[in-house]
C-alpha cells in the first residue's frame, strides 16, 4: 500500500457515530465501488467509495459493510464481507486483504466472504424493519449515473418489499464534513506533496514547454512521494485556455508572454488536496497581468477571513462577489452603469468571475456537506477566486485549502508561494 493508513480506531468511531443516528431496528448496507471497464479486458484504476472507506478503512473492490446496531444476534452488529483471494488471484492481480488483515484495518471482528452476503442478509432481514442505503446524493452528481447504491436499493425493494428504506447520505454528510484530526493530518500530507510539485514546476516552466510536459512534472512529484495519484484531472492551461474552467486537454505549447493557470492536487490515502496557481511563462508578469493577479489575490485574502464558524456558504459567496465587483470596476472590466442595471440573479461581475469561491474538501475533491447550514469548526474548504478575460487571453485563479478552527481558520497551504514577487523570484533563480 502506497500510503500510511489511518488507525482502525478512527473507523470504529465513524461507525459508532453513524449507528447512533440510525432509526431503531434498521440495517445499513454499504458497498465498495465497482471496477469500471475501459475496453477489451482493461479497467480504470480502482477508486474506493468514499463512504465505504470512511466507515471501514478497506480500500478494495467487492466489499460489503453491514451495520445492525439492534441485532438480536451480537455477531450481526458489524459485519464485513470481502473478496475471497486465491493463488490464481495472487498471481494475476496481487495482494488482496485476508480476513485477519481486514480485521486489523477496520476494527471489525466478524469478517466473511463476499459470496456469503446474500445468505446473511436474508437471515437478518426477518429481524429488522428497514434498511439504510448509500446513494450518491451529491448536488453535482449526474443522477442518471447508476452506482452500487441504486443496484442494492432495487434488490432490497424486490426481495423485501414490506421493509422501509432510509437515506444514509444525510447522516454521512454531517459526519464527513467535520474532519477528525487524523483526517486533517492525512490531508496535510496530500497538500505538502502538492507543494513539492508546484515548486518543481516553478523551476521547469519556460517559453516553449508544453502543457502536458508540466503535467508530467507534477505527476512525477506526486508518485515519487507516495501519492496514489492526482485527486482529479489536472488543469494545465496556458493563454486563452485558462478561460475554460474545466480545461483538461493539456496539449498546447506555452508561449512567451502568456500566463499558465495550473489547478492540481495530490491524493494521499484517498484524501484530496486542491491547489491553483497562475504563473508567467517567461517568469515575469506584464503590468496588466500583475494588476489582474493582485486583484485576485486581494479577493482571496479577504475571502479567507470570512471562512469562519457561523458563516453561511451562500452569504459568503455573495460577499465575495461584492469584493470582486469592486476589483473589476477598478480594472475597467465592468462599469458602474452595468452594475446599476445588472440582473440580480446574474450580477455584472459574473461575466469575469462566473464560479463559486469555495467548496467542501475531503475524501472527495468536491466533498459532501450542506451548503445551507452554518460553517463549523473542523470543516475544510477551498478558497479560489478568479478573473477570466478571454478577449485579453488572461485567466487567473488562485486557490488554497482552509481549515476552520476555534480561533478562526488555518491556511493549510500557507507555505506554498503565492505572492507575485515570490513567484517571479523563484522562477528566475
Amino acid at each position: 500500500m502506497k500510503y500510511s493508513p489511518l488507525s482502525s480506531s478512527f473507523f470504529k468511531r465513524n461507525r459508532a457515530n453513524f449507528a447512533a443516528a440510525m432509526k431503531p431496528n434498521t440495517i445499513a448496507v454499504f458497498h465498495s465501488n465497482e471496477l469500471l471497464v475501459t475496453n477489451a479486458d482493461g479497467n480504470y484504476r480502482f477508486t474506493q467509495n468514499s463512504n465505504m472507506y470512511y466507515l471501514s478503512g478497506i480500500d478494495q473492490e467487492e466489499v460489503y459493510l453491514v451495520l445492525f446496531p439492534d441485532a438480536p444476534n451480537p455477531d450481526w452488529k458489524e459485519m464485513l464481507f470481502i473478496r475471497e483471494t486465491s493463488e490464481h488471484i495472487q498471481i494475476w492481480e496481487g495482494w488482496k486483504y485476508s480476513k485477519e488483515e481486514a480485521r486489523v484495518a477496520s476494527g471489525i471482528h466478524r469478517i466473511y466472504y463476499y459470496k456469503e452476503f446474500e445468505t446473511f442478509l436474508n437471515r437478518m432481514a426477518s429481524q429488522c424493519d428497514g434498511f439504510y442505503i448509500d446513494i450518491n446524493e451529491h448536488e453535482r452528481n449526474a443522477i442518471e449515473a447508476q452506482g452500487p447504491g441504486q443496484k442494492i436499493a432495487r434488490k432490497l425493494r424486490s426481495w423485501f418489499p414490506a421493509h422501509s428504506l432510509h437515506r444514509a447520505a444525510p447522516i454521512l454528510e454531517g459526519l464527513r464534513s467535520l474532519k477528525d484530526p487524523e483526517e486533517v493530518a492525512q490531508m496535510q500530507v496530500a497538500m505538502d506533496i502538492t507543494e513539492k510539485a508546484f515548486r518543481r514546476v516553478l523551476g521547469f516552466v519556460k517559453p516553449g514547454v508544453w502543457e502536458n510536459e508540466i503535467e508530467a512534472e507534477i505527476m512525477h512529484e506526486f508518485l515519487r512521494n507516495r501519492a496514489t495519484g492526482a485527486a482529479y484531472d489536472s488543469i494545465i492551461a496556458t493563454g486563452k485556455n485558462a478561460c475554460v474552467l474545466h480545461y483538461v486537454q493539456n496539449e498546447a505549447q506555452c508561449k512567451d508572454g502568456e500566463l499558465i493557470l495550473m489547478d492540481f492536487g495530490a491524493e494521499y490515502g484517498n484524501y484530496s488536496a486542491d491547489l491553483t496557481r497562475t504563473i508567467p511563462v517567461n517568469g515575469r508578469f506584464s503590468k496588466r497581468q500583475r494588476a489582474v493577479y493582485d486583484a485576485v489575490l486581494r479577493v482571496m485574502k479577504a475571502a479567507k477571513k470570512m471562512l469562519i464558524a457561523g458563516n453561511y456558504l451562500e452569504e459568503y459567496h455573495r460577499e465575495v462577489g461584492l469584493l470582486m465587483q469592486e476589483e473589476l470596476l477598478e480594472l475597467g472590466l465592468i462599469t458602474s452603469e452595468q452594475v446599476k442595471n445588472q440582473n440580480p440573479d446574474w450580477p455584472a461581475y459574473k461575466k469575469y468571475f462566473m464560479h463559486g469561491t469555495s467548496h467542501f474538501l475531503g475524501l472527495d475533491t468536491h466533498d459532501v456537506g450542506n451548503r445551507y447550514k452554518p460553517f463549523q469548526v473542523g470543516m475544510i474548504f477551498t478558497c479560489e477566486p478568479g478573473i477570466y478575460i478571454p478577449e485579453e487571453g488572461i485567466g487567473i485563479r488562485l486557490e488554497n485549502n482552509i481549515l476552520i478552527t476555534e480561533n478562526g481558520n488555518t491556511d493549510m497551504m500557507g507555505n506554498i508561494p503565492i505572492e507575485a514577487d515570490e513567484i517571479e523570484s523563484l522562477m528566475n533563480r
